[in-house]
């Protein structure tokens, strides 16, 4: 029985076709880049301090120390405090006309108060911001992590519906109506009148931009050739967000107003409109549905494309019968089912969390970094594409574990470093964090495609799955580690470090992968702990005959 990468190997691998679909597709995902890293520069805190009423008759003397001192959390240093100022009734000859003239202000005695009248904002960065829009500072400054973890609650809730909704209508449509929501919801949310207002749009945006990135991803790897593939899923839409990403502090640098910054990177999304006529839907999809002339349509229009003559009849009368084929349904019980594999779950599991937890925590706290916040996004957001290239090289010659193992330990090991760097050495320290941050990203990419070659073809899609939804409740308390700053700046890094560089030990008990045939049922996978499995599960011939097209697929070009 032919299947379908025989019935579509006349296409070749890289037509002109096969290069529409990887570009285009991997242009849908620019916009992501954007939208999931504005809140950087969207809900920055900068300097502020309890603002002094102007009617108030004050020199300017008295007004710079009616401010009481603070020490910095660290270096020591004496900064004026951001939520308190001292309570103007106690001092001495005040009035509400302000002081009375010829009165010296002794202020040892005094008495602080809260910002009853407000703060004032450095505005030499930021026009605005939500935080100086809404007050989010002091007792509110629990609601700006709130905010983020919000967006990533919407990545989650997405991650839920967009597969099963492309799963049911099919990848092309779900992509592009949740392109379309992306865009108008961002465009609302630059219009927001209140916090919660702004709080319920952003966790639109965010469950209409993993909506995008998912129909995108399958869509990309149901219609691309076994090799080129590999490098989409791997690195191409992982670069493209990238570069979306970059782009992001070129245009916070020269828009530094909240709202006309979201409808900034709101525009580019429009352009992406035109790809409805260029991106085709995904044939094995539609093979699947049993609408068999449309795919063949689809196919020979691709074959037209790269001037190739296809062949009269691309898919038998037997291919439809296969579509109808009864067959063993999994689901996500099976992930816990057997002791095996429910070990190798639970430790997937806390993998992708903690990586989740990392990277997003250090894409979010590039704004708190020493220098200039534009320049440190930038950086942040380049170091992310030789992490891209060197996970490709390491996924293709490297072992798996010794891999993840790596990228995760150093990652840990950097940001634990970090603390040892004298406050004054900023440059150092900020170094030891992109270096982390650039481990991370690595880690990211191959735990992806790694879960995916430990988990058998029954399972495969499922477990994958299951692991990016473990992962989202990851991004979602990633904003809190930030949050911990304001109690301790070592404090967060010190968390970070320590749980990446033991979830790089923990990953060395997984099963190796790197040469092995991918597993087609739950009795072929390999046996945890992998560290003590030396002879992997042996495939009988006939086995062995029907994993070869699966073999080739797992290797990169």
């Amino acid at each position: 029985m032919t299947d379908y990468e025989a019935a579509t190997a006349f296409l070749g691998e890289w037509g002109r076709f096969q290069r529409e679909v990887f570009f285009l597709l991997c242009l849908t995902v620019v916009p992501n880049g954007f939208t999931g890293m504005a809140i950087v520069f969207v809900g920055d805190t900068p300097p502020h301090a309890c603002l002094i009423p102007a009617h108030l008759n004050l020199t300017a003397a008295w007004r710079n120390s009616s401010i009481p001192l603070e020490e910095e959390s660290r270096g020591g240093a004496l900064v004026r405090s951001a939520c308190s100022r001292y309570n103007l009734r106690d001092v001495k000859g005040f009035s509400d006309r302000g002081l009375l003239p010829g009165v010296d202000v002794d202020l040892s005695n005094v008495s602080t108060e809260s910002c009853v009248d407000g703060w004032e904002y450095d505005r030499s960065v930021y026009v605005s911001t939500i935080i100086t829009e809404w007050d989010l500072v002091c007792d509110n400054r629990w609601k700006k992590p709130l905010t983020s973890s919000l967006f990533f609650c919407g990545l989650l809730a997405g991650s839920f519906i967009s597969g099963q909704l492309s799963d049911r209508y099919g990848r092309k449509i779900v992509l592009f109506v949740a392109m379309a929501m992306q865009t108008v919801f961002t465009f609302i949310l630059a219009f927001s009148p209140s916090w919660i207002m702004f709080c319920v749009t952003f966790f639109a945006v965010g469950l209409a931009q993993i909506s995008n990135f998912v129909p995108a991803f399958v869509l990309g790897t149901e219609m691309l050739a076994p090799g080129v593939r590999t490098v989409f899923s791997t690195a191409g839409v992982s670069i493209f967000f990238a570069a979306g990403y970059m782009l992001l502090p070129l245009f916070a640098y020269f828009i530094t107003d909240w709202r006309k910054l979201l409808l900034a990177v709101t525009m580019p999304s429009v352009l992406i409109v035109p790809f409805w006529w260029f991106v085709p839907e995904s044939p094995r999809w539609l093979l699947s549905q049993g609408r068999v002339e449309e795919a063949e349509a689809i196919l020979r229009n691709a074959a037209k494309k790269n001037d190739i003559e296809p062949p009269p009849v691309i898919f038998g009368p037997s291919q439809k019968e296969l579509q109808c084929e009864t067959r063993k349904a999994h689901n996500i019980c099976d992930l816990l089912r057997s002791r095996n594999i429910r070990w190798i779950s639970l430790t997937l599991w806390l993998v992708w969390n903690t990586v989740a937890i990392a990277y997003f925590a250090l894409s979010l706290n590039t704004a708190n970094l020493h220098g200039d916040a534009y320049f440190n996004c930038f950086v942040s957001a380049v170091v992310e594409i030789p992490a891209y290239i060197m996970s490709w090289a390491m996924f293709r010659w490297c072992s798996r574990r010794l891999s993840l193992f790596s990228t995760l330990f150093m990652g840990g090991v950097f940001l634990l470093f970090k603390q040892l760097v004298p406050a004054d050495l900023t440059h150092l320290s900020i170094t030891l964090e992109m270096m982390g941050k650039f481990s991370v990203t690595a880690a990211f990419a191959i735990v992806y495609a790694y879960t995916a070659e430990i988990y058998p073809t029954v399972l495969r899609t499922t477990a994958v799955g299951t692991c990016s939804m473990a992962s989202r409740f990851g991004s979602i308390i990633a904003p809190y580690f930030i949050y911990l700053r304001s109690y301790s700046v070592s404090l967060p890094y010190i968390l970070m470090g320590s749980i990446t560089a033991l979830s790089g030990l923990l990953s060395l008990l997984l099963p190796e992968s790197y040469g092995m045939p991918l597993p087609d049922t739950i009795a072929h996978m390999q046996h945890f702990p992998g560290c003590c499995q030396k002879t992997p599960y042996k495939l009988t011939h006939s086995e062995e005959k029907e994993n070869v097209t699966d073999r080739k697929s797992s290797v990169v070009p």
